[in-house]
Order: C-alpha cells, then sequence, then structure tokens
C-alpha cells in the first residue's frame, strides 16, 4: 500500500499548521478533509491516521529521529522535521506500507517544498530509521505513551501508578465516534433502520443504551439520521451531564458556556418539547455552532445567545430550575481524541483555569432557583479543577451536594456518586475522561 504525494501534502501542509503554528488538529483536519471531498474515503482515512499519528507520538518520534540524526529535531527546518516526523510515523506504525515507498515519498516532498539540497539528510535518516526500527524500545513511560513528563507527573500525585498507566494507554487507542440518539426526536428502532440502510457499522456503547458507536462511515454529514437530527455527536460521558440534571417537563434551564450544544440538545429531548433550554456562549463563532445543530434538530424549546460567563445576568436571578455549568478546562480527559492538548497545556494554563472555574461559578450560581440545580462539569481528570473545585464550592455557597446514584446507568459504579460526583478516567471506563459534581441550592 502505497500513495502518491499528494496526500502526504495535504498530510504536511495540516502537521505544519498544528505542530509548528499551534493550530487545533480537529479543526485544522477537518478544514482539510472537507477541502478535498473529492478524494476517496481510503485517501481520506489515510489523512487522517497518519495526521493524528505523527501528533499523538510527536515525543516518541522526535526521540527515534534524534538517535539517529546528528542534527537534532529542534535545530532542523520546519517542513523537514515535519516530513521526518511523519514518514517515522508511517515507519514504526503502519506496517502496509512498504519502508522504501515512505522514504522515497519523503524525499520527493522535500524537493516539491524546495529543499532539493536536504533530500539526501532526509533519505539518510529515514533509511537508518528503518533499519533500526525493531530496537526502539522505550521502558519511559513519557516516551512509552508520547506524553510530557510533567503531565505524567501530575496524575502520579493523584492515581495509582497502574491508574496511570491506563490512562496513558487509552488515550494511544483507537475509538470509535459516539453518538446520543435523540429518542424524542425518533425512535431506536428507526435510527437502527436507518443506519442499517446506509451499511453503517455501530453497536450499543456498554455506557448507555441511547449512545451508539458508529465505524465504517464516510462523511457522518451524509448519514440520513444526522442529517434529521436524530442523532448527535456526544461521548457517553458528557451525555451523562444531562441524565444528572434530570430535568422535568416545564424547567427553564441555562447552559452557561453550551456550545457546541450538545448537552443543551440533550436536555430540550429529555423535556419533550416543554420548558426552555438558554444556551449560551462567549462568541457569534461559537454560537453559530449550537445554531447549525438547532436547525438540524429541529428544537423548539432551546435558545441560544452570545453571552460572556463572566458577566453577570439579572434577569436570571434565582429564575433557573438547571444550570448546566460545562467549564472551559485543560481537556486532559479528552486527548485521545484532540492530541495536541497535551503539548499545549502548561502548569501555569492549568491554574488560570482553575480561577477562571471560580469565576465564573461565583457568577452562575446566582442563577440557580432555591431547591434548583446546579450541575459542574468538565472534561478534564486533574483533581485541582474537579474534586477540589467541588470542595471549594461546597464551602463558599448556599448549595448541598446532590446524590447522582442511579442517574449513570449500571455500568458506572463509584462509592463518590452517592456524595453527589464522579471522576471517569479513560482506560477504567470506554469513555473521555470526565467530571461530573451536582448541587442544589439550599432553601431560604
Amino acid at each position: 500500500m502505497t500513495k502518491p504525494t499528494k496526500e502526504r501534502e495535504i498530510i504536511l501542509d495540516i502537521l505544519l499548521e498544528v505542530l509548528e503554528r499551534g493550530g487545533f488538529v480537529h479543526v485544522i483536519l477537518r478544514q482539510a478533509l472537507e477541502k478535498n471531498q473529492f478524494l476517496e474515503k481510503q485517501d481520506r482515512a489515510f489523512i487522517t491516521r497518519v495526521v493524528e499519528g505523527t501528533i499523538e507520538y510527536r515525543l516518541t518520534i522526535d526521540a527515534v529521529i534524534n538517535s539517529c540524526s546528528k542534527v537534532k529535531v529542534n535545530k532542523m527546518k520546519p517542513v523537514i522535521r515535519t516530513i521526518l516526523r511523519m514518514s517515522v510515523y508511517q515507519l514504526l506504525w503502519m506496517e502496509r506500507i512498504p519502508d522504501s515507498a515512505v522514504c522515497n515519498e519523503a524525499v520527493n516532498l522535500a524537493v516539491k517544498r524546495k529543499f532539493q539540497g536536504l533530500k539526501g539528510f532526509v533519505n539518510g535518516v529515514l533509511r537508518t530509521i528503518a533499519r533500526q526500527k525493531d530496537t526502539f524500545v522505550f521502558e519511559d513511560l513519557s516516551l512509552k505513551y508520547s506524553m510530557p513528563q510533567w503531565l505524567i507527573d501530575l496524575w502520579r500525585e493523584q492515581y495509582p501508578e497502574e491508574t496511570v498507566e491506563e490512562i496513558l494507554k487509552s488515550f494511544l487507542a483507537a475509538a470509535p465516534t459516539t453518538v446520543r440518539c435523540n429518542v424524542n426526536q425518533a425512535s431506536m428502532e428507526e435510527i437502527r433502520a436507518s443506519l442499517d440502510e446506509q451499511q453503517v457499522g455501530y453497536r450499543v456503547s456498554p455506557l448507555s443504551s441511547q449512545a451508539l458507536l458508529l465505524e465504517k462511515y464516510d462523511y457522518l454529514d451524509s448519514l440520513e439520521a444526522f442529517q434529521k437530527g436524530w442523532i448527535q455527536v456526544q461521548d457517553a460521558s458528557s451525555g451523562f451531564v444531562g441524565d444528572v440534571a434530570d430535568p422535568k417537563e416545564g424547567d427553564q434551564v441555562l447552559d452557561v458556556c453550551g456550545a457546541p450544544g450538545g448537552k443543551s440538545l440533550h436536555i430540550a429531548d429529555k423535556l419533550k418539547g416543554t420548558g426552555l433550554v438558554v444556551v449560551r456562549d462567549l462568541t457569534e463563532s461559537k454560537i453559530r455552532l449550537v445554531e447549525d445543530n438547532l436547525d438540524r434538530t429541529g428544537f423548539t424549546n432551546v435558545r441560544a445567545e452570545v453571552w460572556d460567563a463572566l458577566e453577570y445576568d439579572p434577569d436570571w436571578e434565582k429564575k433557573a430550575d438547571i444550570v448546566i455549568a460545562d467549564l472551559p478546562c485543560s481537556g486532559l480527559g479528552i486527548i485521545g481524541k484532540k492530541p495536541d492538548i497535551k503539548y499545549q497545556v502548561t502548569p501555569e494554563k492549568l491554574d488560570d483555569l482553575v480561577s477562571l472555574q471560580r469565576e465564573i461559578l461565583s457568577v452562575v450560581s446566582r442563577y440557580v432557583k432555591p431547591g434548583g440545580k446546579l450541575i459542574y462539569s468538565t472534561c478534564t481528570i486533574d483533581r485541582k479543577e474537579n474534586e477540589d473545585q467541588r470542595n471549594w464550592f461546597l464551602q463558599e455557597f448556599p448549595f448541598e451536594s446532590r446524590s447522582i446514584e442511579g442517574f449513570l446507568g449500571d455500568a458506572v459504579q463509584e462509592e463518590a456518586m452517592k456524595d453527589g460526583y464522579v471522576q471517569l478516567l479513560p482506560g477504567r471506563y470506554p469513555c473521555d475522561g470526565f467530571f461530573i459534581a451536582s448541587f442544589v441550592r439550599r432553601a431560604e
């Protein structure tokens, strides 16, 4: 199996945008695939795998290159560095591609990008790595799982050693697309029949009977069930927020940082056309994502608004039956889906996020009516953003913890659930790393 330079040029441009200019891989990759829809499905799959794999294994790849090159990675020209990285990923993790093809295409790329004088260097480094590839065995967890050492140290402070390795291993495992079914829009039977008709591979999530794991499909947008708003991309862990919120018909719900709207749509579905869900986010572009989902799903009990969660809104003072506070976080629980996160987050950014979360909670807690609920959630596995925030909130505000036992189905059983929170860890459960805490405002 070999791929012409065309696909590799696309890969090179994506990786340069992400690794050299700080772009978000899920955004840049999606844009590139949409621009190149004319390519065959297998070619787009190849692009996706090499891009994501190169980013996932970047630390390990750099160690391999440095062991076989006199010029170290950080001293190389960005284009050459990127060509080598993407080529090493193919050599070490894509056995169906002949080593000679990988080396030849890398040389072709260097020449096409006006680095004729470095083609011998590229060829020499890659052929050395190809000859030695069976010798690259890393026992050090950072290089074995391509994770910055400081993150491993952080998790070691918070979790047992075997749990840390489970987490690291899970981040590198292939994962299907998880969709939540809007069961008041269509029955599970209708949704399954539609997927069967389009020959989509799927299975029911072990965590939720209303979540499906999709495989063997081309474009999500091409699926009838998606076009009709019957399914929504949402990890099972994120879907638990709506289950924990447990809205009653007629409830007034405020989702304060809600784009692209998955949790709000779930709650709207549970409300069966009653009540109101107001979903807010900071920018017009984020709210457009919500509106796109609303147009597709057809929910009439959802309203989208641009609003800065740090800005107090007196119109909502003690008006909400439920406030959903899925707040900006480090995203350490979704590294498996967005591998660039592990290179962008820093200890200083973690501290800044903790402060931001507290500022937002201080504002939005005022919107919950007496007896109403506040659901705090993040897609991270950092205790400073999760358990520590929960403890701080209970000390500072007139809220009590609310048990969430029974809301997450039979597959999730954690002692902390009776105290109103749960930390879902990747590797322990087949889902993203995710934290949920439920509070109820004391009666006045």
